[in-house]
């Protein structure tokens, strides 16, 4: 093992080390021998903190806000982290069921017509008119909450459970009834092309749970 100038076991420092007995003790040959090996550590420090700073200006250092790699070229380059993606998501438009009857997408319509622009709790009311000003239903339904829309619809009016869980996937005039939200009355809405109406319109389904979607086929 090297250390700088001083090599342990070789006859040269046992003669010095003697030499430094006699002439007062161990202690000075000691330090002479370790200030000696303080330049070799001292060269490791700062060769190692040297190549730390090299990663770190080639670009490829760890960042917990950056990407870096190296192009097929040889140059470093990076790309920022996206951890959370706000943006607008854009749906596509719902489509016409030909099967369903007419008249509700007239109701649709309807229902667009005279919402407002945020909710005043009447979601079933506004659907209740929309339906009946349409002729989807022929007469006015007796249900207080909305999300006891859909068993009434059913077994009243004509309607049926349409094989559809994904509000964003029933066609236009579809009723989608939601269950019982923070109020304990649910929701219900009409699926409109660019998304849904019932006292007021969003491009965004409710955020209740979905209990069902229905629709009426043409008779």
């Amino acid at each position: 093992m090297h250390f700088g100038p001083f090599v342990l076991g070789s006859n040269q420092n046992i003669r010095t080390t003697r030499e430094n007995a006699g002439k007062g003790g161990m202690a000075p040959a000691f330090g002479r021998s370790v200030s000696s090996r303080l330049p070799a550590y001292l060269l490791c420090a700062v060769a190692t903190l040297i190549s730390g700073h090299g990663l770190r200006a080639e670009g490829l250092d760890r960042s917990s806000s950056r990407f870096y790699y190296r192009t097929p070229s040889g140059n470093v380059s990076g790309a920022g982290i996206v951890r959370r993606y706000f943006g607008p998501v854009v749906r596509p438009s719902a489509v016409i069921d030909p099967r369903l009857d007419p008249r509700l997408r007239r109701a649709a319509t309807i229902a667009q017509e005279r919402a407002n622009a945020r909710t005043k709790a009447r979601c079933w009311r506004y659907v209740k008119e929309a339906l009946l000003a349409a002729g989807v239903v022929s007469s006015y339904p007796k249900t207080n909450y909305a999300w006891q829309a859909g068993e009434e619809l059913v077994r009243h009016h004509g309607f049926k459970q349409l094989a559809i869980r994904d509000p964003y996937s029933a066609p236009i005039g579809a009723i989608i009834v939601y269950g019982k939200g923070a109020g304990g009355a649910g929701h219900v809405e009409i699926r409109t092309k660019n998304g849904f109406v019932s006292d007021y319109q969003s491009k965004n389904r409710c955020y209740f749970p979905v209990l069902a979607v229905y629709g009426k086929f043409s008779s």
